[in-house]
């Protein structure tokens, strides 16, 4: 049996002497009138990277998605459309602002909400739609805004597992009337914790900066607050980081990408797995290298993670469907017009995320695709 000489995990940073510079810079002089110079950098490089007007920092995607539906006015008595299979991050504000979550199945190449399935959903009630970038993979994103235009909806881009990916031509998180990003410890880009909100909209935009204040608007020096809003803001010290980072992000995505070239290579001609999809029109930056087993295998997620465990190899197991969660047992509406036999319960199934981060070298891809090879042949 294969074993790991030393525990291979599933995710971690790559960091440099930059970061530390800029991070160490910050301590020494980001106070006083220079609070927010950091933050200012790092909103404008990053901005321009995606090519939007607006990027606000924030502490965690989850106040992203939580402003941009607070922004939008979805409230109480509203729907708002999800993907079934995705990190509870990405549905959880729907319950902050009153509304009701309402599922819709994936695709089978993508992993990404089916626009089949949310022109399926949409009733009276619906206000916005939240879109997933899966593990680096792009959402139907002309469908998407086709369907949100034609009924007056908000979209809502969720990036964050999909920081550098394309779709037809435009960078992840420039497809929606919001865009958003986590900078979690795993993510392509990191600030240990953090998020960041984009929009081209300048009406959301002006909301989102007052909402995330206190219900401060920007400018306001007499803590004159207008409403009651949230206290959604990134500190200088992870502002310093990301914009290290983000300088860097072409060397940080060409190395997903090559990582996952590993993985396609090694894996060539082994029947019964499927890989991260890429569609003619898109660039896939591969945050997360996952892997979906044929069911015939007879082998679940969570059997295929023990198998790996024993050969000291850490994964994750693919989302499991929001809608099967005990946290969304008060829903039971929100599944109704969902397929007899979604497409998301399958893959959720059979689906695993292996090795992927910046630690991760050609030998130790070898090592897992070795583990993978002997416990398919084990099945």
């Amino acid at each position: 049996m294969i074993v790991a000489k030393e525990p291979i995990a599933v995710a971690g940073p790559w960091v440099t002497e930059r970061e530390i510079q800029y991070v160490t810079e910050a301590a020494r002089t980001a106070w006083f009138k220079d609070h927010y110079v950091f933050n200012a950098r790092f909103e404008k490089t990053f901005a321009e990277y995606i090519g939007v007007k607006h990027a606000v920092s924030l502490p965690h995607c989850t106040a992203a998605i939580h402003l941009s539906l607070a922004a939008g006015g979805v409230g109480p008595g509203d729907e708002v459309i999800v993907p079934d299979v995705t990190w509870i991050a990405s549905v959880a504000p729907v319950i902050y602002v009153g509304a009701t979550p309402v599922f819709a199945d994936i695709k089978r190449d993508t992993w990404c909400i089916d626009p089949a399935s949310v022109k399926a959903a949409i009733t009276e009630r619906t206000k916005a739609i939240v879109g997933v970038d899966l593990y680096g993979s792009m959402a139907d994103w002309a469908e998407l805004r086709r369907i949100a235009d034609a009924h007056g909806l908000l979209l809502i881009e969720d990036a964050a597992e999909s920081l550098g990916s394309e779709y037809a031509g435009r960078k992840a998180g420039a497809l929606g009337d919001t865009g958003v990003f986590s900078f979690h410890g795993s993510k392509t880009v990191t600030t240990g914790e953090g998020g960041m909100l984009v929009t081209d909209d300048d009406r959301l935009h002006t909301r989102v900066m007052t909402l995330r204040d206190h219900g401060r608007p920007p400018g306001d020096k007499l803590f004159l607050n207008t409403e009651v809003g949230f206290k959604y803001k990134m500190s200088a010290f992870q502002a310093a980081f990301g914009l290290a980072q983000i300088e860097r992000v072409e060397e940080l995505i060409a190395r997903k990408r090559e990582i996952f070239s590993w993985y396609r290579n090694a894996l060539e001609g082994v029947n019964g797995i499927t890989l991260n999809a890429e569609p003619p029109g898109t660039v896939n930056s591969y945050w997360m290298v996952t892997v979906v087993l044929d069911p015939s295998l007879g082998l679940d997620k969570f059997a295929v993670m023990d198998a790996f465990a024993k050969r000291k190899i850490d994964t994750r197991p693919f989302f499991s469907p929001l809608s099967s969660l005990p946290a969304f047992a008060g829903y039971p509406q929100s599944s109704a017009h969902m397929p007899r036999h979604p497409v998301g319960a399958e893959i959720a199934q059979y689906g695993i995320n292996l090795p992927s981060g910046y630690h991760v070298d050609e030998e130790a891809v070898s090592i897992v695709c070795g583990a993978l090879k002997e416990i398919i042949a084990g099945a």
